[in-house]
């Protein structure tokens, strides 16, 4: 009897490693983002060059030149994975930068070592008084996040009014509380960003690596990382499931402000002081365009952490290239705002098709 070949399951054809390439290039958006990473790091590397006496001088500069990328942009990179959740669930926060001043300019208060100092006049110094700055800063700057939160969800403000308000506002008081302010921080707490491990100053990568780690489990294996796709995704479905949508925005805007606040004790602690008029300006495009370019929808319902932390590196190593390439500070703008348009015109290609 001849075997019934209409049975017979067909072959299927191995794939090619082009062809996984660009099914994962198309289909995975962390996979292209790393690829492109990896591009701009080799890029950055042969920009350097090789001009060293020894293997271990050229690590050395390229291992202190990453080293500077990463400090520098540990700050506005904590705030971009808060700028994620964000946008995951469909708004936008553009009171970031200004939310850094007012929180800088509260902790400069409580530990000035002059007679402005708030701590030092009721006699708390030292550590004690250290340790209590972090936890009103931070908790002011939480409170700070969950007023916007509250003027979003209760007074159905937009969130682009609710934080641009919130823009002016937040810089406009700080500036004229601290005008002619001279801060004296205590040595003490520049070690918080200052303090070497080995011969590197790594402290604000290290928080960075910690919250990002943090926020990656949350968005991953947490009800409330579920919740807040779900927000973004259909915000009508997700109150006919049982969400409490306004109090998932509430949450996240409030976690924004406490991560704003994180990173303005980094920036007080590492250069002693701060610039009230110009600190942070920039800072929620640099967000925006971290979590945009680590492919963030801008629509909301899709975000990952992992990814905003590629884009923080993307743009870092990007402004790293230009500066070595002797662009104008100017134009270097331009740059980044190209990413971000070809970074959305790509998710709505990926939408559409």
């Amino acid at each position: 009897m001849k075997p019934e070949l209409e049975n017979t399951p067909p072959i299927k054809k191995k794939k090619t490693f082009m062809e996984r390439f660009k099914y994962k290039w198309s289909n995975d958006p962390l996979f292209s983002i790393l690829i492109a990473l990896i591009i701009m790091v080799i890029l950055q590397t042969l920009t350097l060059g090789f001009d060293y006496n020894s293997v271990g001088e050229w690590f050395q500069s390229w291992t202190s030149n990453w080293i500077n990328i990463l400090r520098n942009n540990a700050g506005v990179g904590i705030v971009a994975l808060g700028m994620t959740f964000v946008i995951m669930t469909g708004g936008i926060d553009l009171a970031v930068g200004s939310t850094l001043v007012i929180t800088g300019a509260f902790a400069m208060y409580l530990l000035d070592t002059g007679s402005a100092g708030i701590l030092g006049a009721i006699g708390v110094s030292g550590v004690p008084a250290i340790i209590l700055t972090i936890i009103l800063v931070m908790g002011f700057g939480y409170l700070l996040g969950a007023l916007i939160g509250v003027t979003i969800t209760k007074g159905n403000v937009p969130p682009f009014i609710a934080t641009l308000g919130a823009m002016m506002i937040f810089r406009s008081v700080t500036q004229h509380f601290a005008q002619g302010y001279n801060t004296s921080v205590p040595m003490e707490f520049l070690q918080i960003s200052s303090l070497k491990i080995g011969n590197f100053m790594i402290m604000p990568i290290f928080y960075w690596a910690v919250i990002a780690a943090i926020l990656y489990y949350v968005s991953k294996r947490t009800t409330f990382g579920r919740q807040i796709i779900a927000v973004g995704s259909n915000e009508r479905a997700a109150k006919l499931s049982g969400i409490n949508v306004n109090k998932v925005k509430l949450r996240v805007y409030a976690l924004m402000g406490l991560l704003v606040s994180v990173a303005a004790i980094i920036q007080v602690s590492r250069i002693g002081s701060m610039d009230f008029s110009n600190a942070g300006r920039g800072m929620e495009m640099d967000a925006i365009a971290a979590a945009v370019v680590g492919g963030t929808n801008m629509l909301g319902g899709r975000g990952f952490i992992l990814g905003t932390v590629y884009g923080m590196l993307i743009i870092a190593v990007m402004n790293n290239l230009l500066n070595l390439f002797g662009v104008p500070p100017y134009l270097r703008e331009a740059f980044k705002g190209i990413i971000v348009i070809v970074a959305v015109l790509l998710q709505r290609k990926e939408k559409n098709a």
